[in-house]
Parts: structure tokens; C-alpha cells; sequence
């Protein structure tokens, strides 16, 4: 299919080189042109404005945007709405709050563009094993970018969750758990560095271990065993872990709910504490987010 993606980050650049990979015609826009040429190099066609976006897509176009949430989003949707020609599609694939989705729906039926939510998770590891897709939007719209869904994910690794809304509203919880699973992993490192044996203990062999059958292994202990075979004791970084958005929204819909999540509400507010505060635990949680997001971390204060 031909499609184009707009917004070349961490995850956007990766999965344009997928869509390639698997056969697409994709079309490329960054704000800093420097992606779209690296990604010319690699087949991509380029564009640098979203009118030359535009009128390098046929009927009926389809726009993947890979955007921080939130005012980029409106401001591109805005622009594109007013360029783009009744049947055309926008999928939103960035970590969005999906009552902007449903809001932003709306606005793009007032011309009769369709829209997709699509909640995206794989991090920088996507380009090689695929990318989880939880996808909302009308089922006829969807059906009609499955070839797109399925070079993107692996086998059996995307889901049309409902109406618009429902992928990012499932992404949303799905980072929700996240942080809470995160949390455990952090706490209970912090307590083995806490423990009289800390001394004998090799962390990167213990993830190794717990991934032998263990009831607790996981995709987060194979990347925390790298993360502990390079830096055995995380002295690099500090304990400083961001909120991207997505635990206060789940916080705050299981509070409009009435739905008991103290595990996910007491690891968000641990991130808010890791910003003010170090420790072994949170170091932990940071050096995870780095592992499969490629998010930042910062560098430990040098005694």
C-alpha cells in the first residue's frame, strides 16, 4: 500500500523502515528535514511540507502520524484537515489520550476524513520483532488498512479494539500496568541490593534465572539482565524516571470509574518522588524505560 508517516522519531523512523521493508510505498515528513533525507536514502519518498505530502499520496490518502500527544497533534490535524479530500484516513499511532481522539474525530467528519487510533507498543525494538497494535476506528476503515496492521506487528499482534478511542484507551491501561510491573521489578532488585547477601549477588544472572520457568519472567527481565550485564550496579544513571502521560490518565479513569488500582496510582506516584529523590529501585525503573523505549536517562552525579 502506499501510505505516508509523519513524524521520523524514535519510533516513527523504525516503523517507516518496516512499512519499507515489507513492501509499502512510503512517503516521509519530518520537521527537521535531516530524517526525511536519511530516510530518502533508504527508499522513502520524500516531503517537506505537509501540502508536498499531500500531493504526493494517491486517493483515497492515508497519514500515519507518530507525534508527542497532545497541541503537535491538533496543529498537524489542523493543517491536514484542510488539505486532505473526503475518504482520506489519519491514523494517530502516538501515546494520545483517547477523549482527543473521539474530539478530534468529529472534527475531521466535519469533511468526511475517516480516523484511526492506533496505540502502539515495542519501543525501539519494533523495527526487528514488530510492533503491538491496539487499534480504534471504524471496523470498515480498519479492515481496509490491514495490510498496513500486518507488516507492522508480528503474527497474531494486532486487535481492532472498537470504536475511536478504544486502541489508545486500551494502550493507555496496557502503560498503566506497565509502570505497576516495572515497579515490582524495581522494588524487589532494591531489596535484594538492600539484602546481607548484595555482596554475592550477580542481578544480571538473577533476570536470567527468573526467566527459567520462573512465574515472574518476562520481555522486561531478558532486558534487564542487559541492562545489568553493562552496568552491574546502574552507578551510571540516577533514579530519575519521567511520566509520559499515560499512568495519570489510567489513574485518573479508574478514579472516574470507581476501579481499585492502588499498584498502578503508588508507582506513578513513586515516578513523581524518583524526580525529587535517588534509590537502587528507581534506577531500576529507568534503566527498564531506556532498555525497550530508548528514553532518556540522566547520568549520575560523579562523586
Amino acid at each position: 500500500m502506499q501510505m505516508a508517516i509523519i513524524g521520523l522519531g524514535r519510533m516513527g523512523m523504525n516503523m517507516a523502515k518496516r512499512l519499507l521493508g515489507g513492501g509499502h510505498q512510503v512517503v516521509v515528513y519530518n520537521r527537521t528535514p535531516n530524517k526525511t533525507d536519511q530516510m530518502v536514502k533508504e527508499g522513502a519518498i520524500g516531503a517537506y511540507s505537509l501540502a508536498e505530502v499531500v500531493e504526493k499520496l494517491s486517493l483515497p490518502r492515508i497519514i500515519w502520524i507518530m507525534l508527542p500527544a497532545g497541541s503537535a497533534v491538533d496543529d498537524h490535524i489542523a493543517q491536514l484537515k484542510a488539505l486532505l479530500s473526503p475518504d482520506d484516513i489519519i491514523v494517530d499511532g502516538g501515546n494520545t489520550y483517547y477523549k482527543d481522539d473521539i474530539r478530534r474525530a468529529d472534527l475531521l467528519a466535519e469533511k468526511e476524513i475517516r480516523f484511526v487510533d492506533a496505540g502502539v507498543s515495542g519501543g525501539i525494538w519494533g523495527l526487528k520483532i514488530g510492533y503491538c497494535l491496539m487499534i480504534g476506528g471504524e471496523k470498515e476503515t480498519c479492515q481496509y488498512l490491514e495490510p498496513i496492521f500486518k507488516t507492522l506487528a508480528p503474527e497474531e499482534g494486532h486487535l481492532h479494539c472498537g470504536e475511536v478511542g478504544a486502541g489508545h484507551f486500551v494502550k493507555m491501561v496496557h502503560n498503566g500496568i506497565e509502570y505497576g510491573m516495572m515497579q515490582a521489578y524495581g522494588e524487589g532488585f532494591d531489596i535484594l541490593e538492600s539484602s546481607p547477601y548484595s555482596e554475592s549477588l550477580d542481578y544480571s544472572a538473577i533476570s536470567h534465572l527468573w526467566n527459567q520457568g520462573s512465574v515472574v519472567r518476562s520481555w522486561l527481565l531478558e532486558l534487564m539482565e542487559s541492562a545489568f550485564a553493562r552496568d552491574a550496579d546502574l552507578s551510571e544513571i540516577r533514579g530519575y524516571v519521567e511520566d509520559s502521560g499515560e499512568g495519570r490518565w489510567t489513574v485518573q479513569q479508574a478514579i472516574d470509574t470507581g476501579v481499585s488500582a492502588p499498584v498502578i496510582a503508588l508507582s506513578l506516584m513513586r515516578r513523581f518522588r524518583s524526580q525529587k529523590q535517588d534509590s537502587f529501585s528507581d534506577k531500576v525503573v529507568a534503566s527498564l524505560r531506556r532498555e525497550f523505549g530508548g528514553h532518556a536517562t540522566v547520568a549520575a552525579d560523579k562523586k
